[in-house]
């Protein structure tokens, strides 16, 4: 018994298990990242997991897409084995002397592979019966595809390397069969020779699952295995150079919808480049790799410091090239966008756009309505989308006609971004259905997949490719990835800049709205809006008080030498929309440069702008409406108490001071806006109510992802947790209110 524990032990699979966590032990990251993500706890309330299980390309999940995700699983195997093969096959030197010895060494490799695959498919069956409620031939379906794809990847790179080992044993055969030949080229093997580094190997796994026993090869010398191996590695090295021109390649097609794979086949070619890089920084520098990424790193930083090379995301539109009419970002030059008199100016007319407003109500004293939409990625656009059509409808359409101001973050405002701009349309003849279902279809279509796609495609190795926006040139990466699918979804309607709605604007065709993002020098806003509106810069009490820094910016005036109009709408959506790392940061043409992300940051609802307002033009709203009602729709609840930050273990209580504020964050909104609305309720002219849909799952654990991808089960219950008790309440009592 202790002779077979020992012939086990030290079997080549067993051998290679231990050496992975003895050495290199970063390329266990990825595996660790995978099995994380596939057991539902790495990025769960982003929806990993469902990535993954129900993958999705060209908006279907089916046999094809499945089959995209195997391959892509398949490369992943690969990079890990050619990688490993060319860092560790010189600790097992026997493998020198078989044949198909790259075969031998995957077989003997495959229990990370193994395991994986196991895991995956029992996660991935109960994931699809338990909450995608797929049915049994379609589980059938899904699996085989993947099982096909990951088969012939693997069956390709095989035939690949079949080819390069009769190439070597070709060009090796002649040394062997001539002794004179074979010592002239390779010399005489060493008496010292080692064949195993420590690394102790008594049996492996043959081609036929046999298990035989390792060849002593002492009587080679090290020149001649050396050359065995580094033949093999070459081959190697070959398939991942393919690899890396057919990312190039598919580059270049990225704007084809059939070249934007699915997010998760994205995130998995992503991770086997990176294990191929670590391993050929690994291999060809051994202990200078380290100093090798530092010195790197150092030199791309100086020439992005002295702007040669530029990666940074740009706003589509506005001039970046007028390089001596930037705008100085300070204090001085802050303030002179909002003087007295410049606030007057705009605040008159803006005045102008209520009193246009006003005439087209049907009572001398309406109702003003201000909705706010929170962000969370596509789940909070189905449900702003669902409560836009039956609030509309239920009103008989007055809600977009006494709307004045729509506000909020991310999903939320692509939802009420579409829907005003199919108002708008109607408005002007159009034949469109305000309520039909196809809209919130539409308007939740995948976002992930282009976004994905060209990260890895585009942003990281294909060259250079613009495009024109406006009267300028930009670099297409992931931002325009996103902005284009955007447009797709939205059947083309998006297609505009902000200088588009100035007039409709102005002459209240449709109601105002201000996308706000976040300044990451300073947290300030950044307020994007078809209308002058620096007054909004400043609370109301601090208009005339220049002691006061401005603490949001009106993006129209700091840009006004750049072209700020001409931003494109869709632009301006992401910049509200930058969740981090996912969209990159829109870095803006200023002295110094400054950067914007999310606007959910600061404002994840809407309601700080939305109060401002109303606060800036109390008087003219008490004198002229008969309240204002606040139409607030969340995609989480408010007063939460089903999610505290607790402490259930040693790490919570070392992590739980870094990371309370980032957990609690939209705790805190809801506090000070809740102290703001108080403020504006001592003034009982105003008339506030407020009326708040939320978003709210079944069951906790089924909570839709907040993510840019939604599965048409959690796109259902969505749309069904609009038709909840406390949801219809507040649709009555709204309807009621905005009737009155």
């Amino acid at each position: 018994m202790k002779r077979l524990l020992t012939n086990i032990f030290y079997s080549f699979p067993i051998q290679l298990l231990i050496l992975h966590f003895r050495k290199y032990q970063v390329l266990l990251i990825f595996w660790f990242v995978l099995f994380s993500i596939i057991n539902s706890n790495f990025l769960k309330d982003y929806g990993a997991d469902a990535l993954f299980f129900v993958p999705e390309y060209l908006n279907h999940v089916n046999f094809l897409s499945a089959c995209l995700l195997g391959i892509a699983v398949g490369v992943f195997f690969m990079s890990w084995n050619i990688t490993t093969f060319i860092l560790h096959s010189k600790r097992f030197r026997f493998l020198a002397a078989a044949s198909k010895p790259f075969l031998k060494y995957c077989i003997n490799n495959a229990l990370f592979p193994i395991f994986f695959l196991l895991f995956y498919l029992i996660k991935a069956i109960q994931f699809n019966s338990q909450k995608e409620l797929i049915s049994a031939p379609n589980q059938l379906l899904l699996i085989s595809g993947f099982l096909f794809g990951l088969l012939s990847l693997l069956l390709f790179s095989f035939i690949f390397f079949f080819g390069a080992d009769k190439t070597i044993v070709k060009s090796i055969v002649p040394a062997i069969a001539s002794p004179t030949q074979f010592k002239q080229l390779y010399g005489t093997p060493s008496k010292n020779y080692g064949d195993a580094f420590g690394m102790k190997v008594t049996y492996y796994l043959s081609v036929k699952l046999a298990i035989k026993k390792a060849r002593n090869v002492y009587h080679y010398s090290h020149a001649f295995l050396d050359a065995v191996f580094k033949r093999h590695h070459f081959a190697g090295m070959i398939g991942l150079i393919l690899a890396f021109i057919f990312l190039i390649i598919v580059g270049f097609f990225s704007d084809n919808k059939y070249f934007q794979a699915p997010a998760a086949v994205s995130c998995t070619i992503f991770f086997a480049l990176m294990v191929a890089v670590i391993g050929a920084l690994t291999y060809f520098l051994e202990s200078w790799s380290l100093l090798f990424v530092i010195a790197l790193v150092s030199i791309i930083n100086v020439l992005y410091q002295h702007e040669i090379i530029d990666p940074r995301n740009k706003a589509y539109g506005i001039n970046y090239f007028n390089k001596n009419e930037r705008p100085t970002y300070t204090k001085q030059t802050l303030t002179q966008l909002c003087t007295t008199q410049k606030m007057e100016n705009d605040k008159a007319a803006m005045l102008n756009i209520l009193q246009h407003w006003k005439a087209k109500q049907k009572s001398n004293k309406p109702v003003m309505v201000f909705i706010n939409v929170s962000g969370g990625g596509l789940r909070s656009s189905t449900f702003v989308m669902k409560m836009l059509q039956q609030l509309d409808s239920a009103t008989n359409g007055q809600l977009m006609q006494q709307t004045v101001l729509i506000s909020g973050a991310s999903g939320g405002m692509f939802s009420a971004t579409f829907f005003r701009e199919l108002y708008l349309q109607k408005q002007k003849g159009k034949a469109i259905d305000l309520y039909n279902p196809q809209y919130i279809g539409a308007i939740t279509k995948d976002l992930l997949n282009p976004l994905f796609s060209s990260m890895l495609s585009r942003d990281l190795f294909a060259p250079t490719q613009k495009f024109k926006a406006g009267n300028f040139n930009y670099i297409k990466d992931r931002g325009y990835a996103f902005e284009q699918k955007l447009l797709e979804n939205s059947g083309g309607l998006l297609d505009k800049q902000l200088k588009d709605y100035t007039q409709d604007e102005q002459a209240a065709n449709m109601p105002l709205m201000i996308y706000n993002s976040v300044i990451t020098r300073d947290g300030r806003k950044m307020m994007i809006a078809a209308q002058p509106i620096s007054f909004m810069m400043k609370p109301s009490n601090f208009e005339n008080d220049d002691s006061n820094s401005p603490d949001a910016v009106d993006f129209m005036a700091l840009f006004s030498k750049q072209q700020a109009s001409n931003v494109r709408l869709l632009t301006a959506l992401r910049m509200n929309a930058t969740f981090p790392y996912v969209l990159p940061n829109v870095w803006l043409p200023t002295k110094p440069i400054i950067d914007v992300m999310d606007a959910g940051l600061r404002d994840n609802y809407g309601t700080e702008t939305t109060l401002r307002f109303i606060d800036h033009f109390k008087t003219w709203i008490s004198n002229n409406t008969s309240g204002v009602l606040l139409i607030e729709c969340r995609d989480r609840l408010k007063d939460n108490w089903q999610q505290p930050v607790e402490i259930g273990s040693i790490t919570d209580v070392l992590v739980k001071p870094a990371t309370m504020l980032q957990q609690n964050w939209f705790k805190l909104q809801d506090y000070y806006q809740a102290d703001q609305l108080n403020y504006l309720h001592i003034n009982d002219s105003l008339k506030i109510k407020q009326f708040t849909f939320v978003y709210e799952a079944a069951k906790e654990e089924e909570m839709a992802a907040l993510n840019f991808h939604l599965t048409a089960v959690e796109k259902a219950a969505i749309i069904a947790s609009f038709d909840n008790e406390y949801n219809k309440n507040v649709l009555k009592n709204a309807v009621s209110a905005i009737k009155k």
